[in-house]
């Protein structure tokens, strides 16, 4: 095999080699930092998982390995579709974004009539197992990364941009607020207002959405049973620990149980004590009891490059939707993130949320890895943009050196606002 085809070969996958003279680095197609955070945050949620919910998994499977088992099949399944959403362009979703957002509106409806009921909530179908709300909250950021890269003259337009818009976020809204599920219902409108603003909506028109989302947040919150309950043990555990929800107590005594060190994993006691949902939404607690201080900021600091890589994905997306599609999933995740984190502590009220790729779920974790594959995705393009923008400037230095002419200008492109105020190819 000569140098050429195996070099060819190397470039198929998204490794770029030096070049003849040896003078350009080993580049890989894909942001590997982010793809090492994900993995490493994988194989850590399949062990809090084991730990988590063995003992429940006994009493009600017979069995410890029941949910874990589960898990691992969600999790290899979860790595596929991240692995083939990396390698598929993803300018090809902006095809099928309207069909994909009309696909999630009929899921969401359907489970009024095949759905299952669990603690007064018809999140899933049968089993519980696939949630449509979180395939929703993936395709809703799909959609509207490009929606927005294709009106960007109209978003700040009240009729051509703000209307249909909020049509789109309410239509699903109602739908998932109707199941009820708050907390994805708030995910819905949250992201979709930020992700409106990067794309350049207006400051005095984001301060009056911003407000009205508010008003109405809140009067939701107030007309939902559950909501108005979960609101009221959050106000009264500001004033007094003691009236505040037992979730949250319990969640508490676990991280003050911890210390700095933890107890060991598996050696939790609080999960054994009482602790709500202790494989799900309070996996947390159960990290911050067995791992302690330490490792609960390490799994913090996890998030934040999440974070990092995210954003400098989106700023050197190769063009608008990718910066979008970028900049939406990774606020997502970390919005998830931060909100099951903070309920936990009793920042913020009882909301029901997985924390990504660690809380047991399958749902949850799909649609996280596949977030994480069209953000993988958008890396790949951008190196390979920037590969063909070299490659022609190399060309250019070679006619220009032949010809004995030394200035060589670079290109410039001209900036247009939102995403960043960087420029972008449309």
């Amino acid at each position: 095999m000569g140098n050429g085809t195996l070099t060819n070969w190397f470039e198929k996958l998204g490794i770029h080699l030096t070049d003849a003279e040896g003078n350009k680095p080993v580049r890989l197609g894909f942001d590997w930092i982010l793809l090492l955070i994900v993995i490493g945050l994988v194989i850590f949620g399949l062990v809090m998982v084991y730990s988590a919910s063995a003992d429940f998994s006994f009493t009600y499977y017979g069995t410890e390995t029941y949910t874990i088992l589960r898990q691992v099949v969600f999790a290899i399944v979860g790595l596929i579709v991240m692995g083939v959403l990396a390698v598929i362009p993803y300018q090809f979703l902006k095809k099928i974004s309207f069909w994909l957002l009309v696909a999630s509106v009929i899921g969401l409806a359907l489970l009024f009539t095949f759905g299952e009921s669990r603690l007064g909530a018809i999140r899933g179908g049968p089993g519980g197992s696939i949630q449509p709300s979180e395939a929703a909250k993936l395709i809703m950021v799909i959609y509207l990364a490009s929606w927005l890269a294709s009106h960007k003259d109209d978003i700040n337009s009240l009729q051509l941009g703000i209307i249909p818009l909020g049509v789109a976020l309410g239509v699903v809204f109602v739908l998932i607020i109707l199941q009820p599920d708050l907390s994805a219902a708030l995910t819905i409108v949250i992201i979709g207002g930020l992700m409106w603003f990067l794309a350049g909506g207006g400051g005095k028109q984001a301060v009056l959405l911003f407000l009205l989302a508010l008003l109405g947040g809140y009067a939701v919150v107030m007309w939902v049973p559950q909501g108005r309950e979960r609101f009221a043990n959050f106000w009264y555990g500001w004033t007094d620990l003691l009236r505040t929800s037992d979730h949250v107590q319990k969640g508490l005594m676990a991280f003050m149980n911890g210390g700095w060190l933890g107890v060991g994993v598996g050696k939790g006691q609080v999960k054994l004590l009482g602790l709500p949902f202790p494989q799900t939404d309070s996996i947390f607690a159960v990290v911050g009891e067995e791992t302690g201080f330490l490792g609960s900021i390490v799994l913090i600091l996890a998030y934040l490059g999440i974070l990092w890589r995210g954003i400098h994905i989106s700023r050197h997306a190769p063009d608008r939707m990718g910066k979008l599609l970028a900049a939406g999933l990774t606020f997502w995740v970390l919005f998830e993130a931060t909100l099951n984190m903070s309920v936990m502590l009793g920042i913020l009220p009882f909301a029901g949320q997985a924390l990504p790729f660690i809380s047991a779920g399958g749902s949850s974790l799909l649609a996280c890895l596949a977030a994480v594959g069209i953000i993988l995705n958008v890396s790949h393009q951008a190196v390979k943009a920037e590969v063909v923008e070299e490659r022609k400037f190399d060309a250019v230095v070679d006619l220009r050196r032949r010809n004995w002419r030394r200035r060589v200008p670079r290109t410039v492109h001209s900036a247009s606002p939102g995403v960043w105020g960087q420029s972008q190819r449309e």
